[in-house]
């Protein structure tokens, strides 16, 4: 048997000096943790040696858990300092709470020998691992979702994901929705605890005017959100909402049919909403109406045809009154032999009503009434004589004002075609805009008119001109006129049939190319058809404005008369204006211009584009405040109102593709064998190239026998 006694005296003063050194270090430790955290390697050190037997979460030791038991045999315990890993933070490697009694006094109550405690890694080492290899919680997402609107966005929630959605069923339209949704939460926008929020009440007002902007109010219902009182049914009614808001927008800006839909002539760059732009933008708006109508067209034209149609549908209230046929009344001025005539007939206070004359119940066809009449009659293209004949009360009792209505009406949808910026912006929004049916052409700056000419337009039918947006890069002065395959087809060939020298003698020169085709043209000079000056913004029609030998026709009212071109009446003029825009140092005038005429083509580059706008207004307010209502002379109102007041919907927002006429080079075997040409065996340049030029410039080609035509190009 192991005697106990031997070395106890060297034990207890061991087990005194460790439990010493474990006061001192606790009481340190304690102040530091309550002052200020540890911030030496030798603190961590010191208590990284200390054993930490496993029993944790017991009281700090006292001073009588070391009195000296003199009975008790205790067997020196071997004291291992605890592990410390390389990859473990030592601030991290904190001793476990133990209390030294319960270690000192197992013994006493236990025949068996006291266990020397478990190094710390061989303890901690099973817990570590699994502490570190369980995955990190995710953080609990906070729904920013008001409660009260909660219910509601979960079924905002349910319906977006359904397949079977009867909303947004356009491209990106759905996309942009569940987006703008899902960053929300799926909160609704245009409720809060079940009631409408500003936004929605300015987007309904907004969609229950949309007649004054012409649009269909039929065409962006709106929800009824005081019957809507379960979450599921406000949920509808929020998404209803949103699409007539997309609805409006898109065709706000882009229109109710797009111009594909009219006319085979018609080519308008799109400009389609953005979903995505239009959510955010009028969600976010302090004035959501404001923001919503902010997508009609800017321009002022636009803007004065709105206010005519409030005032034209002013007119429209109250029953409808026809004047009775009758005898013709006439008001005649008195004179010095004879008093005013002033027919009486009963038919007069209807007509004063009517026309707006005062005194209604006054039955007297007076001057007042005959001046009436006569501005009747100037507004329907009668004779503005003052009578009041049977044509003129067969036009005031015809729906006149319906018809004007619609064609108010289809000329603001064209407006929604055009660019919103019709201008070249680093040129003070400088533009051309030529008004077909008005046969006028004016120059615009700075939303200012600089100048204006009449102009000839194309015949109705094939040779309509174009309406187009395009953008005007050079002048050509001296052009030599490049006959189009479509005249050459249609008029010249069968003309050749008829005479072989009919070419000669207009002075025009016939080739024959390589391939066999023929090239008509006409060399520069006074007799040119295209004149002096010829105005070119490349497009797809191979039309073009340009000067005219031809000075007599800008007298006349309706000027549709060419083959699609367009020909100006002051085209010296209509040069120096815009040469002065684009190059406003160069101090251009007419007389320059005019200076440069001659038998060899000058282009005259420009360094900045002029956008070129060539329109179809019928109806228009001048600069005096009246409506102008003119001719449909191509139909294309007529289309137009039939398309609108058809069944057909959506779908006339889709784009239609139009066969467009080819014409290939016309083959000279149909020619009659005495026609004779100017020097052929030429591989000529196509049409286009022959009009405005090949994309880089190329060099020069000769034909056989013939001198190149000098051309000079003049850039600023």
């Amino acid at each position: 048997m192991r005697d106990s006694s031997k070395g106890r005296g060297g034990f207890d003063r061991a087990l005194m000096a460790v439990a010493a050194t474990f006061l001192t270090v606790s009481a340190t430790s304690a102040l530091a943790q309550s002052s200020a955290p540890r911030a030496t390697a030798a603190e961590l050190a010191i208590e990284a040696a200390i054993p930490v037997p496993q029993p944790a979460n017991l009281p700090p030791p006292t001073a009588d858990d070391f009195k000296m038991d003199s009975t008790a045999s205790v067997a020196p315990k071997q004291i291992e300092l605890p592990r410390v890993n390389a990859n473990t933070d030592p601030a991290e490697a904190k001793p476990t709470d133990v209390k030294p009694a319960e270690t000192a006094a197992a013994p006493a109550t236990e025949t068996k020998p006291a266990e020397a405690p478990k190094p710390e890694t061989a303890t901690t080492t099973p817990a570590a691992p699994a502490t570190a290899a369980a995955p990190a919680a995710e953080p609990v997402k906070v729904s920013t979702v008001p409660p009260a609107d909660q219910p509601v966005a979960d079924k905002l929630r349910e319906q977006l994901a359904a397949k079977n959605l009867r909303y947004f069923d356009r491209k990106g339209e759905r996309q942009a929705v569940e987006k703008f949704y899902s960053a929300r939460d799926y909160a609704p926008v245009w409720t809060s605890a079940g009631g409408l929020t500003a936004s929605a009440k300015g987007v309904i007002a907004r969609l229950k005017d949309a007649s004054s902007e012409g649009l269909n109010v039929a065409d962006y219902p709106v929800p009824d959100f005081a019957a809507a009182t379960a979450p599921e049914a406000l949920a509808d009614a929020e998404l209803k909402l949103t699409s007539s808001m997309l609805d409006y927008a898109r065709h706000a800006q882009s229109g109710r049919m797009h111009w594909s839909q009219v006319s085979a002539d018609i080519l308008y760059p799109d400009h389609p909403t953005d979903p995505s732009e239009v959510l955010a933008n009028v969600t976010a708006a302090t004035d959501a109406s404001a923001a919503l109508e902010s997508y009609n067209p800017p321009h002022k034209l636009y803007k004065e045809l709105k206010a005519k149609l409030a005032e034209l549908r002013g007119q429209g209230d109250g029953p409808v009154v026809n004047i009775a046929e009758g005898p013709a009344l006439a008001f005649k001025p008195a004179t010095k032999k004879q008093p005013a005539v002033t027919p009486e007939d009963e038919r007069v206070p209807q007509l004063r009503a009517k026309l707006g004359v005062e005194h209604p119940d006054d039955n007297k066809y007076d001057e007042k009434v005959a001046s009436a009449v006569r501005k009747f009659q100037e507004s329907v293209d009668l004779k503005p004589t003052g009578v009041l004949d049977d044509k003129t009360v067969k036009a005031i009792n015809a729906p006149k004002r319906d018809k004007t209505i619609d064609v108010v009406l289809v000329n603001m949808e064209r407006w929604r075609w055009l660019p919103r910026q019709l201008g070249a912006q680093n040129l003070n929004n400088a533009y051309v805009i030529l008004n077909i049916p008005d046969f006028t052409l004016k120059v615009m700056q700075g939303g200012a008119q600089l100048w204006t000419t009449r102009v000839v337009t194309g015949k109705p039918g094939q040779h309509a001109t174009p309406m187009l947006t395009e953008t005007m890069k050079f002048i050509t002065v001296n052009p030599t006129w490049n006959v189009p395959p479509s005249i050459i087809y249609n008029e010249y060939l069968p003309a050749l049939q008829q005479d072989p020298t009919v070419l000669q003698r207009m002075g025009l020169r016939l080739e024959r190319n390589r391939d066999g085709s023929i090239h008509i043209s006409q060399p520069p000079g006074e007799a040119n058809a295209l004149g002096r000056i010829r105005f070119n913004f490349p497009n797809k029609f191979l039309v073009y404005q340009h000067d005219t030998p031809d000075k007599h026709l800008f007298a006349k009212e309706e000027r549709a008369f060419s083959h699609g071109c367009m020909r100006v009446q002051n085209p010296d003029q209509y040069a120096s204006t815009l040469l002065n825009i684009t190059m406003p140092n160069a101090s251009y005038t007419p007389e320059k211009i005019r200076g440069m005429y001659g038998h060899s083509e000058i282009d005259l580059k420009f360094p900045t584009p002029i956008p070129v706008n060539i329109t179809y207004q019928t109806a228009f307010v001048d600069d005096g405040g009246k409506l102008q209502i003119r001719k449909d002379i191509y139909g294309r109102d007529g289309v137009m109102i039939g398309l609108m007041k058809g069944s057909r919907g959506r779908d006339l927002e889709n784009m239609v593709a139009h066969s467009q006429p080819s014409y290939s080079r016309p083959n000279g075997s149909a020619l009659p064998s005495n026609v004779a040409f100017n020097d052929g065996g030429y591989s000529g340049p196509s049409f286009f190239e022959r009009l405005f030029g090949p994309p880089t410039p190329p060099a020069p080609v000769g034909r056989r026998g013939v001198q190149p035509q000098q051309r000079r190009v003049i850039t600023r």
